[in-house]
């Protein structure tokens, strides 16, 4: 049917409609989302007593009604934006999931791909520093940070250690029986940046790497093979 001079074609104007109602849809789908970056940087800027709701709304130039639609509370939105801000530890679980080689091969790639994704990550370290400041306040953070950042590097960790000692790759000592240690230099690295990195600045990468040396030649038995 052939329209008539300034008739509307109604299936283009269906077409202009639904790309509007999608573009709506997809806007508030990622709302949450983009509040919970823009507390990630108000949180970490000012800490939680200082950051106002009002400046999160501000950033994004939306109402602060509009943020209390998806977070009723401030301490909701500080507890969700830290979660969000963790999931980085699902590529770690990932990482760890493809790691090869002998036991003491895959140690050493574990401890630099959990420092690549803890010191070596800024959300990570800012989150490290809202959880020491916060955390008497919101214990329940702290847990947070532990299930998502600490418990899959030293499960991986135990396990590789324990392997390689069943193994005789690796020997029994003090540090197969705290395989914390293994991965401590990776908190000393992060609160060094956190403290001091303007003003001394240290190269976080040699340190992780002289710290697993160390730590390796400790564990791995005499015959064995250095990774």
């Amino acid at each position: 049917m052939r329209l008539a001079a300034g008739q509307p074609n109604n299936s283009n104007w269906m077409i202009e409609r639904g790309v509007k109602k999608t573009s709506r849809a997809e806007r508030k789908a990622r709302r949450p989302h983009e509040i919970l970056e823009a507390a990630f940087e108000e949180f970490a800027a000012k800490g939680y007593a200082a950051t106002r709701v009002e400046d999160i709304a501000t950033r994004l130039r939306i109402t602060k009604g509009t943020v209390y639609l998806y977070f009723p509370t401030k301490d909701v939105l500080f507890q969700e934006m830290f979660r969000h801000a963790a999931t980085s530890s699902a590529d770690l679980s990932t990482a760890i999931g493809c790691l090869r080689g002998s036991c003491a091969e895959r140690i050493r790639d574990l401890l630099l791909i959990a420092y690549e994704n803890t010191a070596n990550d800024r959300k990570t370290r800012e989150l490290l520093r809202l959880s020491v400041a916060e955390g008497a306040r919101l214990p329940e953070m702290v847990d947070c940070r532990h299930e998502l950042f600490i418990a899959p590097t030293l499960a991986a960790l135990t396990a590789l250690v324990k392997e390689g000692v069943k193994s005789g790759e690796l020997r029994q000592d003090t540090a197969a029986d705290t395989p914390d240690v293994l991965a401590s230099s990776i908190v000393q690295v992060a609160a060094w940046r956190l403290m001091s990195a303007d003003r001394e600045p240290i190269d976080g990468k040699a340190l992780m790497e002289s710290h697993i040396d160390l730590v390796m030649h400790g564990l791995v038995q005499p015959s064995g093979r250095m990774a």
